[in-house]
């Protein structure tokens, strides 16, 4: 099995520093331009994918879309497991909101966030049903970037703890015992006007 990950595209909350977790926020206008770039990029490489699938929030859900439909592969129904953390009382907020209502130790002050434990078994439940489901399939997700950042780790521990960008693109083979990333978090197609 081959599985690529995909960041959503940028939205307005994106652009502000607000953080979105589950509230349902579209593209924006650079999201979709960033998604069709990721799209063109892919339709130009040898590497052919079977299907897209996404979280069920729109902007994951867009995001697969434009990619479907420039490389020609179906897109399945929306999933709610690869929808990003909830994050409780800080939706909706910034930096600066955050540090104004809870102080400096407003991870811990604020209410509702979603546990670690939680976002780890929906990451693990998505990719043991397609792992033993669709054993030979080459499957391109689209999600979002804190459930990424949990999801990464699961499948390869060796991978960066790096901050996972908008349209970031990442590829990992399952070898009968591991899985393998042959791209990690490459967001080549955003810069270049190449794909543009």
């Amino acid at each position: 099995m081959i599985m690529g990950l995909v960041r959503h595209g940028q939205t307005a909350w994106n652009a502000l520093g607000k953080i979105q977790g589950q509230t349902d926020i579209p593209l924006n206008e650079e999201g979709i331009r960033q998604a069709q770039s990721l799209a063109r990029r892919i339709a130009s490489e040898e590497r052919r994918w079977d299907a897209v699938i996404s979280s069920d929030l729109s902007r994951a859900e867009e995001t697969a879309r434009i990619i479907a439909d420039t490389i020609g592969v179906r897109q399945l129904p929306g999933d709610s497991r690869l929808r990003e953390r909830y994050f409780g009382e800080i939706e909706g907020t910034t930096a600066a909101d955050r540090l104004k209502r809870w102080g400096d130790n407003w991870p811990l002050e604020a209410a509702g966030a979603e546990s670690d434990e939680s976002v780890n078994s929906r990451a693990a439940s998505f990719i043991e049903q397609w792992k033993s489901e669709s054993p030979n399939i080459s499957l391109l997700v689209v999600s979002h970037g804190n459930f990424m950042a949990s999801m990464l780790p699961l499948m390869c521990s060796t991978t960066p703890d790096e901050h996972i960008g908008n349209l970031s693109y990442s590829i990992l083979q399952w070898n009968e015992e591991s899985w393998m990333p042959l791209l990690y978090n490459c967001t080549a197609h955003v810069q270049n006007e190449q794909w543009h």
